[in-house]
């Protein structure tokens, strides 16, 4: 049974509150995400600050810990900020204390503080609130120093026993001056921190033209001013957007010099970058084996030298640039930070502003308090000129003003009706202690009404001219900005993106031998002494190819059906073993089966063809293939088989020789072969019916050829081989009886 709903029965507030379990989820978490927006994680355009960024300062203000006293305990501010204004945990707020005190955490720190306030290595690491002290810094008077002066709004606390500032009346452009980060619901902020002489420059030249574009303002402001000095390396157009649009990215770099002895000395490091954890990137590419051009590493960090990094490189032939670079690439020590100029604007609405929009905003405000800080002024001195003229009235009526006070029974409005006073002069005049008689001096209270009416009057036409007002401004920032400015820390040098290493350019050269067995297992002995021959396979398994080079070299693999593969020599098990299966690390397809190993420079040339007549000259890189399941590289037949790569000395002088099924033997001068990356080729030898090729290799100038037939072996010197030589695709000449089934042939010597 349900209460059926009246016009003013009690069931009318039970159905209000009765909502969708959607809707009352929806209001909860937009009021929720509002409130994390605007009241903790973004900062205020007018000051820069976030709520209890704000408090924090305010609460050290009002206990009289500023920059002229002695540090209180932070203990102290701590309780007094989530006691009188902050209702949050008291470690979130210490957090944000000490990182106002940090110096490479905010360019122009707000807090000084005294013990241990964290390290670049590790900010988190400061001590309890219960130890350390702290104080306000001189700049932070440039939040404060107008708070007073009829600037502000007043809020009331969270429990209504206090009023709190809403905002506060910065004298210079703090949002941009110390940047902030912060991440809200839905959004973030990145606001990176600035020079104060540059911003302020920026600003004067905007209140003089206030259609600037921003590429005249960004001459002025060029790129972010980190703390810790490092170097700013994006380009100067990926600058020039970020102030634009309110978005992009800035590429900074730690700053290096080499000493006497050759050693690399990283000074100043990119922002938020921990030392420690540099050495540490830099000594696990060491212990890997990764960076053999490094010795050493040292940490030589002090108090005369917040940041000294000793990299010792393994000689002075190491190029310093080129490992830097490298490390650049592979370390912290260069990094991007992203930039959200994401804010809350004059209108209380979070929103990411460009460069020109933020110093607009912030001139408006100024002008505002500013505005609001003369008119207190003037409210003030015409309010003592007010009383002046009672005093001056008293002083003339002296004698009936102390009877009056004596005799009358109610002398405030006797006097009221007596002399024409207020009844503010009138209590002013009451109030009045007889040791001050003596002071009501004629020529004093006309003087001092003449310096106070002279004053009013500037008052009231400076608020009355608009670019007076602006010039006050303008005069105020550039006295702020000599008192708490300095020079640029940062460097600004766009450079490319660093790029690391190749492999071989970081690991030395080493020879090595790679040794390929007939079931496919691969390994790699270090030298070039290794007899393949004698190393143990497995059984049933025996020696089927071995080349020699370096370790920097490619090693190209070959299948029958003229497929090429690429493996790293370095990454090969060791000679010691019997290797592993090369199908571990190629993906070799259709059952193929690898018939030749080639090794050298990307720059060297070998011949490729297939027994079935067709051939090519390719350099050794045209081969190479990131790819486990390799390239096509010679296009061969169904039944034909890729001949066994020769190397080519001189294109120019040397000669190709081969050797058919028919006993015949053509020599004819590479010159004639085109050089391909891949392909078929062009025709070896005419060949006839199911003639192939049994045997070819590459045979230099004057060179004698060694032809193998079983056990029997036939050298035919250079005077031998004219009666063999011929044009490319011509047909040969038979070989003597008993050598027309030829298992191999080789140059003389080889």
């Amino acid at each position: 049974m349900t209460d059926t709903p009246t016009q003013n029965g009690p069931t009318e507030n039970l159905d209000s509150e009765r909502v969708p379990l959607r809707v009352f989820a929806e209001k909860a978490y937009l009021d929720y995400s509002m409130y994390v927006v605007l009241d903790r994680a973004l900062p205020h355009v007018a000051d820069g600050l976030k709520p209890v960024q704000r408090r924090i300062i305010y609460a050290m203000s009002e206990l009289g810990i500023n920059a002229a006293s002695k540090p209180r305990k932070s203990a102290l501010t701590v309780g007094d900020v989530i006691g009188k204004y902050h209702p949050h945990g008291d470690s979130a707020c210490y957090e944000a204390m000490v990182t106002m005190a940090q110096p490479f955490s905010y360019r122009y720190p707000l807090v000084d503080g005294q013990g241990n306030w964290g390290s670049q290595d590790d900010p988190k690491s400061f001590a309890a609130y219960r130890y350390t002290e702290s104080r306000l810094t001189p700049y932070a008077q440039t939040l404060l120093a107008e708070v007073g002066l009829g600037t502000v709004d007043w809020l009331p606390t969270f429990d209504g026993s206090r009023d709190e500032p809403r905002l506060l009346p910065a004298r210079l452009p703090n949002i941009l001056v110390n940047g902030t980060t912060g991440i809200a619901v839905g959004m973030a902020t990145d606001v990176p921190p600035h020079n104060l002489r540059e911003l302020v420059a920026a600003c004067l030249h905007l209140l003089k033209h206030p259609n600037a574009h921003i590429e005249k303002l960004c001459e002025f402001v060029p790129a972010p001013d980190y703390p810790t000095g490092c170097e700013i390396v994006s380009e100067p157009h990926d600058l020039l957007k970020i102030y634009q649009t309110g978005y992009g990215q800035v590429r900074a770099r730690a700053r290096w010099e080499r000493d006497e002895d050759g050693n690399i000395i990283v000074t100043h490091l990119a922002h938020q970058v921990s030392p420690a954890k540099i050495l540490e990137q830099i000594a696990e590419q060491m212990r890997a084996k990764k960076l053999p051009l490094v010795e050493d590493l040292r940490d030589e960090s002090d108090h005369e030298n917040p940041t000294r990094l000793v990299i010792v490189p393994r000689s002075n032939r190491v190029d310093a640039d080129a490992l830097m670079a490298h490390l650049f690439a592979t370390t912290d020590l260069e990094r991007s930070y992203r930039v959200n100029l994401n804010m809350i604007g004059l209108d209380g609405r979070p929103r990411v502003k460009n460069l020109k929009e933020i110093l607009g905003e912030w001139l408006d405000y100024r002008f505002a308090t500013v505005t609001r800080r003369v008119n207190h002024r003037l409210a003030k001195v015409n309010e003592r000129l007010h009383i002046l003229e009672g005093l001056l009235i008293a002083y003339l009526n002296i004698d009936e003003v102390i009877r009056i006070i004596r005799f009358e029974d109610d002398p405030k409005a006797k006097l009221i009706s007596t002399f024409a006073l207020s009844d503010a002069q009138a209590e002013w005049i009451l109030d009045l202690k007889l040791r001050h008689l003596q002071k009501l001096e004629e020529m004093k209270i006309r003087g001092e009404q003449e310096e106070l009416a002279a004053e009013a009057a500037r008052l009231d036409e400076l608020l009355g001219d608009d670019d007076k007002m602006k010039k006050l401004i303008g005069e105020e920032l550039k006295e702020d900005a000599k008192k708490y400015g300095d020079e640029r820390r940062c460097a600004i040098n766009a450079r490319p993106p660093a790029a690391a290493m190749e492999a071989t350019e970081i690991l030395p050269a080493e020879p090595v031998t790679v040794v390929l067995s007939k079931a496919g297992w691969i390994r790699a002995g270090k030298g070039h002494e290794l007899d393949p021959t004698a190393l143990s396979y497995k059984s049933g398994d025996e020696f089927g190819f071995a080349v020699q080079g370096k370790t920097n070299q490619l090693l190209v693999l070959l299948d029958h059906k003229g497929r090429c593969y690429t493996l790293n020599p370095r990454e090969l098990p060791s000679a010691r073993s019997q290797g592993e299966p090369v199908t571990t690390r190629l993906d070799i397809q259709d059952g193929g089966r690898i018939t030749g190993v080639m090794m050298g420079e990307p720059s060297e040339r070998l011949v490729l063809g297939s027994d079935e007549g067709y051939g090519f000259v390719a350099r050794l890189g045209d081969l190479e293939s990131r790819q486990k399941a390799g390239k096509a590289v010679i296009n061969v037949g169904a039944t034909a088989n890729v001949l066994v790569p020769a190397r080519v000395g001189d294109v120019g002088n040397d000669r190709y020789a081969l050797i058919t099924a028919e006993g015949r033997l053509l020599v004819f001068p590479l010159a004639e072969l085109p050089e391909l990356a891949k392909g078929k080729g062009n025709k070896l030898v005419a060949l006839k019916g199911e003639d192939r090729i049994l045997a070819s290799c590459v045979l230099p100038a004057d060179a004698s050829l060694t032809l193998v037939c079983g056990k029997r072996t036939l050298t035919l010197k250079a005077a031998d081989l004219a009666h063999y030589v011929g044009s490319r695709a011509s047909r040969g000449s038979h070989l003597p009886r008993g050598f027309q089934r030829v298992d191999s042939v080789y140059p003389e010597g080889k």
